[in-house]
């Protein structure tokens, strides 16, 4: 009889393991840059004021980091999605400052928010409604003036079950604003009618696209999110917006291919030539998707350094034969300036940061 091992009959303490070693990826944050972003668009955004949208874990580069490098620039005011990202931000800032976009779908999110302080985004009558009966006080809410997604209808707007709210902000979100279209003033015609009709204490209308709409776009708080990041989505931004994150990789293994030496899944690069090649801990369950085969790169120095080969889930190769002075352990800059890069794979901007998962390790900030 096979002898089983004594972790097969009881897992081990996970409180006495030692410490974890440190992670081959990480994600380095330039605060600086993240500060610099924001007085950026605060300025950019005139008479109104600038807060910050730091959902999806700060677009994927950790709310815990973010937060604190925004609130020390001057931001008073964060957007969430889901109410469980409220505990990364509350953490840092007041209560009352958080709006939950995805507002209260249940009488348990009503009660998270009476307990807290934070503040729902009320996006329909029924959620006004279970606002109320809960307790109400102060509350934001959305309207839908042309994006169809989250928001009251337009026809909704004479309801006087909105009169009973205590209504702190005001919004709506616009649907093309990184484009020159005729929508974006439709939406705008939308936006005095709702102003006119509900009543608040503020109004808010663009995201970072529409800041760079100007003044007619700003009311009284603007919400920039991907141009924090250093995401340019209109040409005025250009220039105004520094880079944030720079993805490292560090070198797993290093190989020496002659001519013919086939590299990865299925065989789409053959070396032509006697190479050196790196292998990293980054794949696509890390967020750097197969688009990137044979297409992307990375740099250690001055040396650009293409990646060769199909990405793989855990591990990427890389033609390394222009750092001679390369050794295992170094660390590989990942190419992911935003704007390139989108331009490079077909990803948005968005989609580049908000991919990068949990094992990277965030440092810099």
């Amino acid at each position: 009889m096979r002898r089983l091992s004594r972790w097969a009959i009881r897992p081990p303490d996970v409180t006495a393991l030692p410490p974890l070693p440190a992670s081959p990826l990480r994600l380095r944050l330039d605060g600086d840059a993240l500060a610099a972003n924001w007085r950026a668009l605060d300025t950019l955004s005139g008479a109104a004021r600038a807060g910050a949208a730091v959902k999806a874990d700060a677009y994927g580069l950790g709310a815990g980091q973010v937060v604190p490098v925004l609130a020390a620039a001057g931001c008073r005011d964060w957007f969430v999605a889901h109410w469980r990202e409220v505990p990364d931000v509350i953490a840092h800032v007041p209560a009352a400052a958080i709006a939950v976009l995805h507002g209260p779908l249940t009488d348990a999110d009503v009660a998270f928010a009476q307990a807290t302080g934070v503040r729902p985004v009320l996006n329909s009558l029924a959620q006004a409604r279970r606002w109320l009966a809960g307790g109400g006080g102060p509350c934001h809410v959305m309207v839908d003036t042309g994006i169809s997604r989250l928001g009251l209808a337009m026809a909704e707007l004479g309801d006087p079950l909105l009169g009973e709210l205590d209504i702190d902000l005001c919004l709506s979100h616009l649907a093309s604003a990184d484009e020159d279209v005729p929508q974006n003033a439709q939406q705008l015609g939308r936006f005095a009618t709702v102003r006119a009709a509900i009543s608040a204490r503020r109004y808010s209308l663009a995201n970072s696209a529409g800041i760079a709409l100007g003044a007619d776009y700003h009311a009284d708080l603007t919400r920039p999110g991907i141009a924090l990041y250093g995401g340019v989505v209109r040409r005025e931004l250009a220039g105004l917006v520094r880079r944030v994150a720079w993805p490292e990789a560090a070198v797993l293994q290093l190989r020496d291919l002659a001519a013919g030496d086939a590299v990865g899944y299925n065989a789409t690069f053959v070396a032509q030539r006697a190479m050196r090649l790196a292998v990293v801990a980054l794949g696509y369950a890390d967020g750097y998707l197969r688009c990137w085969s044979n297409r992307g790169g990375f740099r250690h120095g001055p040396a650009h350094l293409p990646v060769v080969g199909r990405v793989s889930m855990d591990l990427t190769a890389i033609d390394v034969s222009a750092a001679p002075d390369l050794r295992e352990g170094d660390w590989l800059t990942l190419d992911y300036d935003l704007p390139g890069a989108a331009a490079q794979s077909g990803l948005s901007q968005y989609e580049l940061l908000t991919l990068l998962h949990r094992r990277f390790a965030r440092n810099g900030v």
